[in-house]
């Protein structure tokens, strides 16, 4: 059709398996597969969709039909949109396939759950919790230019919760990872009695003092604020919809020199994606550097709407048989070259936050509001007392301006972000010193 400017097809099919326990008892396990292809077509007004069945893209004749069902609803837009053209560039593949993982029977892995769920079932202990999944995804691409590609990636999780209880308190803790590729959940048995130990610990642990303070992030919630606080606000559809602190910033200095914070698809996280939702390839992605705002995180349509010199394309996510959305994949803080005691020698006095139990952002007015699972006092450079109900406040550009150490380690932790559309990511961070920052209890921060 001469409407049509450009079309792909992402077709997407896989299967799942998920076990859930809970208080030693097999709520539920199963498989399931599931199955869509997307067709988008961009005509003379801008975008139309027809999501089908994947069957039907092995089929000439219904892919022609799809595509031109998907180039008349492109008439009837309302939205003009355009695209950049760019490099696809070449996919890093990693061997994420996990064969082995899915040749395990069910039943295995339900009594590998449950082994893993007991761990947790410590004096005091008054419910626990256990969850298992995996995701086998195929992925293949084409476009109205030729261009094809393919791949297959196992993502797999396992969480546990502990609920402990001391006349009418109850603390909860839970642990969770997640890996691309195979995950035994029998390795982590450890940290299922650790997260008993610490829900136990919670019961004693004092009320956070609030107000101002120094303070030390960890890894885990370090790389919460880099993914909610400065990775939203640098997604390119914020800075093309003018909700983005950062947005109007670009090339500026927002923060210490020593913050570098750096989104990367092609890292071997959970997020990893050997190429985006629109066939683009990426790889490290330095949104802030040495404290500049540096570059945006773009799909093809954002970019060519802010500039080619704002970012890169690449990062466009989508679930299975939805329109791709600008998105995050690994987001992390790039180390620095401080250790973990130098850090707490230097923070002095102050308080040093442990974990994430979420929180909230608001990228355009700049401002946030996280919850740690808990924290210690730090006195004389040593953490001392436990403290719960833990959260971080403030605005995101004085945060940035006020890290004075990263640590020269580096962790990562995994999950899902929801923008929409659920897609797995995974952040992280070294520790990092604060020189002031907004400590309060969780909730009223």
């Amino acid at each position: 059709m001469d409407t049509i400017r450009y079309y792909d097809i992402r077709l997407v099919n896989g299967t799942t398996a998920s076990v859930q326990i809970e208080n030693g008892a097999v709520e539920n396990a199963g498989t399931s597969y599931f199955g869509k292809a997307l067709i988008r077509v961009l005509g003379k007004k801008g975008w139309g969709y027809a999501c089908v069945s994947p069957f039907d893209m092995d089929n000439e004749k219904e892919k022609r039909a799809a595509v031109e069902r998907a180039a008349h609803l492109a008439e009837l837009a309302a939205v003009p949109a355009d695209i950049a053209d760019v490099p696809y560039g070449t996919p890093r593949v990693w061997n994420a396939s996990a064969k082995e993982q899915a040749a395990r029977p069910l039943e295995e892995k339900t009594a590998d759950l449950l082994t893993l769920e007991h761990a947790a079932k410590l004096p005091g202990i008054v419910a626990t919790t256990a969850r298992y999944a995996e995701m086998y995804q195929d992925v293949r691409f084409e476009d109205s230019n030729g261009y094809e590609a393919e791949s297959s990636v196992c993502r797999t999780l396992y969480t546990v919760t502990a609920v402990a209880a001391k006349n009418s308190d109850m603390q909860m803790n839970y642990e969770q990872d997640a890996v691309v590729g195979p995950l035994r959940v029998t390795d982590y048995i450890a940290k299922a009695e650790s997260c008993a130990k610490t829900a136990l610990a919670l019961l004693d642990a004092e009320a956070v003092p609030g107000g101002k303070m120094s303070a030390v992030l960890d890894p885990a919630i370090g790389g919460v604020f880099a993914h909610e606080a400065v990775g939203h606000a640098s997604e390119g559809d914020q800075v093309r919809d003018g909700v983005s602190v950062l947005g109007p910033r670009l090339g500026e200095q927002v923060g210490s020199k020593l913050v570098t914070i750096i989104d990367d698809p092609s890292m071997h996280g959970y997020g990893y994606e050997p190429f985006d939702a629109e066939g683009v390839a990426a790889g490290p992605c330095e949104l802030i550097k040495q404290g500049v705002v540096n570059k945006f995180m773009h799909s093809r349509e954002t970019l060519a709407a802010v500039g080619l010199d704002t970012g890169e394309a690449g990062h466009a996510r989508a679930e299975p048989g939805m329109q791709p959305l600008v998105r995050m994949s690994n987001t992390y803080i790039k180390e620095g070259d401080a250790s973990y005691d130098e850090i707490l020698e230097t923070c002095r006095n102050g308080i040093l936050l442990i974990g994430s139990r979420g929180g909230q952002v608001d990228p355009g007015r700049g401002v946030f509001q996280f919850n740690a699972k808990y924290g210690y006092r730090i006195e004389n450079g040593e953490t001392t007392q436990m403290l719960r109900d833990v959260s971080l406040s403030g605005d995101i550009l004085s945060v940035l301006h006020n890290i004075a150490l990263c640590g020269k380690e580096r962790r990562m932790s995994s999950g899902m972000c929801g923008k929409g559309q659920n897609v797995p990511v995974s952040d992280g961070a070294p520790h990092v010193y604060l020189t002031e920052a907004t400590v309060g209890g969780a909730g009223n921060a």
